[in-house]
C-alpha cells in the first residue's frame, strides 16, 4: 500500500457514524458520511440508499477508507442490510477504497456464559446471529476487517436512564460487556492507521464487567432514577474479552 490517506467514508452516520465522521474531520481528515434522505444538515454527509435493487448515492471521495457504521437495527429480517452491505463493498472496490472495516456486535457470539475471544467458534443459534455472520463472511471475504462491538454507551446512551425502573428478562447475576462510544472511535482509527499489521477481526469491550446489578444501581443512582429488576438471580458470566487491540497501541480510556 502507498501513502496513507487521510480520508474517510463512513456508511450510517448515526449515533456512532457520526461521532467518527466528526473526530476525523477535527483531524483535518476529507470525510463523507451518509444517510439515507437527500436533504443534509452537516455539509459532510451524503444519500446512500438502496431502493429497488438500485443504490442511490452522492459519494465521490476515492482513495478513502470505508467504514460501515449502520446501526445494528438495520439487520432486522426486512432490511435491506445485507444487499446494501454487498453494494458498498462493490463500490468502495470501485472507487479505489484503502479497506473496508465493518462494525459489527460481539452479539455473533453464543449467548451462552463463557469467554470469549477472536479465536472462539461461532455457530448461529438464530436469526440475528445467522445475519452478523453473514455480514462479517462478505466483509472478511473482500479483504476488509471487522471491530465486534460491545454494547455502545457514551452521549445520550447513559444506561441510568434507558433502564431505570424496567424489568429485565435477564439475571442481576449477569455481566455487562459494554464500550464507550468514543473508545470505539479511537478503536477504528487505530485499526485503519494500523491496517497492514491489524488482524482481521477484534473485538472492542472496555475490561471492566460488573454485575447488571451492581452496574445499573450505580448508574441510576446517578441520575436519581430507580433501578431496573430483574427476573433471576442465577449467576451468568458471559465475557467478552476485547483485550486483543490493545496490542496495536489502543488503549480503554473511557468509562462505562
Amino acid at each position: 500500500m502507498g501513502k496513507f490517506e487521510r480520508k474517510l467514508i463512513v456508511l450510517g452516520a448515526g449515533w456512532l457514524g457520526q461521532a467518527l465522521c466528526l473526530n476525523r474531520l477535527q483531524h483535518n481528515w476529507q470525510v463523507q458520511g451518509t444517510h439515507r434522505s437527500a436533504e443534509h444538515q452537516e455539509e459532510f454527509l451524503r444519500q446512500f440508499v438502496l431502493q429497488n435493487g438500485q443504490l442511490i448515492h452522492q459519494l465521490d471521495l476515492e482513495n478513502a477508507w470505508w467504514v460501515c457504521a449502520m446501526p445494528p437495527r438495520s439487520r432486522q429480517p426486512e432490511s435491506n442490510y445485507q444487499a446494501t452491505l454487498e453494494r458498498s463493498l462493490r463500490l468502495a472496490k470501485a472507487m479505489n477504497a484503502q479497506g473496508f472495516l465493518l462494525c459489527s456486535s460481539t452479539g455473533v457470539y453464543d449467548p451462552s456464559a463463557n469467554i470469549y475471544d477472536e479465536a472462539s467458534d461461532i455457530t448461529a443459534s438464530g436469526e440475528r446471529q445467522q445475519r452478523l455472520i453473514d455480514a462479517e463472511q462478505s466483509v472478511l471475504n473482500a479483504g476488509g476487517k471487522v471491530l465486534r462491538l460491545a454494547g455502545l454507551v457514551g452521549p445520550g446512551r447513559e444506561p441510568g436512564r434507558f433502564v431505570a425502573g424496567k424489568q429485565l428478562n435477564s439475571s442481576s447475576q449477569q455481566v455487562v460487556n459494554m464500550v464507550h462510544q468514543q473508545d470505539v472511535v479511537n478503536a477504528i482509527v487505530t485499526v485503519l492507521e494500523q491496517w497492514q499489521t491489524a488482524a482481521p477481526i477484534y473485538n472492542v469491550a472496555n475490561p471492566a464487567h460488573p454485575s447488571k446489578a451492581d452496574y445499573y444501581k450505580q448508574k441510576c443512582a446517578q441520575y436519581g432514577t430507580p433501578a431496573p429488576t430483574f427476573t433471576s438471580d442465577v449467576k451468568a458470566e458471559r465475557i467478552i474479552n476485547g483485550s486483543a487491540i490493545e496490542s496495536l497501541g489502543f488503549n480503554y480510556q473511557f468509562d462505562i
